[in-house]
């Protein structure tokens, strides 16, 4: 599966923050799964 990983999802699992559902978290962590961040998010 492709994700599409918004600036804030991106922020909340790369700081462990406990906003990111444990789900989300699983979906991100499963290296099957192919991570696309925005070049909006650096901004």
């Amino acid at each position: 599966m492709d994700l599409l990983l918004d600036t804030h999802s991106l922020i909340w699992f790369l700081n462990g923050d406990e906003k990111l559902s444990d789900k989300a978290k699983s979906v991100i962590e499963d290296s099957s799964n192919s991570k696309i961040v925005s070049i909006a998010s650096i901004w």
